[in-house]
C-alpha cells in the first residue's frame, strides 16, 4: 500500500446502528422479515454509512459492524465448535448489566468456511470501491481464553485447546486475505482483562498464553496485509467493566507482539500513563500507535488544544511519526450503542480527522 496503515487519523470500527436498521433486526427477530429482507436493509444503510464516513473526511472506512449484533460473538458462533448460549448473568460493567448472551466451546474447534463474515467483507469492499481504504474488524484469538468458554471438557487441557484454535485464526486470516482483505483488526479485551487482574494467580501463565497465541496467529501474515489490534476495556451504553494502566502487559504486548498497528484506550485516568509505550522502541516489528484521546462514550468533543498536548506527552516515549489519533473504542460495540446521537458521533469523527492534519499534516 502507498499509504502507512494505520493511518494518522483512524478508526477503531462501529457505528450507531440507524433507526431503520434497528426496526429491520427487530422485524426479523418477530419473524414479520426474511433473512433475505433484512440483508437488503443492512445492505441500503451500510452504502449511507460508508458516503458518511466519507462525507466526514475519514479515508478507512468500515460497515460499522451493522451486520452483527455484538462485536465479538456474531463471528465467534460461526465458527466450528463455538456455539452461543444464554448465560444466568450478563458481564456487570459500571452501573449496568450487560444483555445476557455468550460463547462456549462445545465441540473441536475449526475455521468455517462457510463463515458469513467473509460475504459481508465482500459486500462492504464492493460498496466501497476504490474510494477509500476497508478495513474489516473480527475479535481476537485472546477472546476464546476465558476459562468458561475453552473448560467445558471438550478439550483435555489448555495447550490442545490454544493448538486448535491458532490454526482456525490462521485458516481465518487466510481466508479474509484470499477475499481481497488488506487491513484486518483483532479487537482484544483480554489484554483489558489482564490489565485490570494483573495481582492474581494464574496472571503470569495467562499473559504467557495470549502473547502466543498473538505470535503463533501473526507468524504466517501476508506481507502485504495489515493487522492492528484494539485493546479495550468494555464498551456498552456508555459504560466500561475495566479498569487498570498498561504497565502489566506493557512489556509482552508493545514490545514483543507483531501487529503493525496497536489501538489503545486512553480517553480517562483509567488507562493510566503514556510510560509503558516506551517498549514500542525495543519492538523490532515497527508498528504505529494510535491514541484513543477521543471518547466515543459521551458527546461533548475534547478541547484540540489538550489532545495536542497529550499527543506531545506521548511522543515522548515513541517518536511523532509512529503515533496516531483515532476515538477511544468504537460508537456501538453492541446494537445497543453508546449514548450519543449520530450528528454528535460524526462531529466526533471530524474532530480526529481535524487534529490529526494540524498535527501530521496529510497522509
Amino acid at each position: 500500500m502507498s499509504q502507512t496503515l494505520p493511518l494518522h487519523a483512524d478508526t477503531v470500527g462501529s457505528y450507531l446502528r440507524t433507526a431503520a436498521l434497528k426496526q429491520a433486526r427487530a422485524d426479523f427477530a418477530a419473524g414479520t422479515i426474511s433473512r433475505e429482507q433484512l440483508s437488503q436493509v443492512e445492505d441500503q444503510e451500510i452504502k449511507k454509512l460508508v458516503d458518511a464516513q466519507l462525507n466526514a473526511g475519514i479515508q478507512v472506512v468500515t460497515d460499522g459492524e451493522f451486520r452483527r449484533s455484538w462485536w465479538h460473538i456474531d463471528f465467534l458462533e460461526n465458527l466450528h465448535g463455538i456455539e452461543g448460549f444464554v448465560p444466568e448473568q450478563g458481564y456487570a460493567f459500571k452501573g449496568v448489566e450487560v444483555r445476557k448472551y455468550n460463547t462456549r466451546c462445545n465441540g473441536k474447534v475449526s475455521w468455517n468456511k462457510n463463515h458469513p463474515f467473509i460475504n459481508h467483507y465482500k459486500a462492504l469492499a464492493q460498496i466501497v470501491g476504490n474510494r477509500a481504504i476497508v478495513k474489516y474488524t473480527i475479535p481476537s484469538i485472546n477472546q476464546l481464553m476465558y476459562p468458561f468458554i475453552w473448560d467445558t471438557g471438550v478439550y483435555e487441557n489448555k495447550q490442545a485447546y490454544c493448538e486448535d484454535v491458532r490454526q482456525t485464526y490462521k485458516d481465518a486470516i487466510r481466508a479474509f486475505y484470499d477475499a481481497g482483505c488488506r487491513y484486518l483488526q483483532l479487537d482484544d479485551v483480554y489484554w483489558g482483562t489482564l490489565c485490570n487482574n494483573h495481582d492474581k494467580p494464574d496472571f503470569a501463565e495467562n499473559k504467557r498464553y495470549a502473547l502466543e497465541n498473538i505470535q503463533a496467529v501473526l507468524a504466517d501474515k501476508p506481507a502485504d496485509m495489515t493487522i492492528t489490534t484494539h485493546v479495550c476495556r468494555g464498551n456498552y451504553k456508555s459504560s466500561y467493566l475495566l479498569t487498570g494502566a498498561y504497565d502489566p502487559v506493557a512489556e509482552d504486548l508493545f514490545g514483543k507482539t507483531s501487529y503493525d498497528g496497536y489501538f489503545l484506550e486512553y480517553d480517562t485516568e483509567r488507562s493510566g500513563g503514556f510510560e509503558p509505550l516506551k517498549y514500542f522502541n525495543d519492538n523490532p516489528h515497527k508498528g504505529r500507535v494510535v491514541l484513543g484521546l477521543i471518547t466515543s462514550k459521551f458527546p461533548e468533543l475534547e478541547d484540540k488544544d489538550v489532545i495536542k498536548t497529550r499527543i506531545a506527552e506521548a511522543a515522548k516515549y515513541v517518536p511523532l511519526e509512529r503515533l496516531a489519533l483515532s476515538p477511544q473504542c468504537g460508537f456501538a460495540s453492541t446494537e445497543e450503542g453508546n449514548i450519543l446521537t449520530e450528528a454528535e458521533q460524526w462531529a466526533k469523527v471530524r474532530l480526529v480527522e481535524e487534529i490529526a492534519k494540524e498535527v501530521w499534516g496529510e497522509d
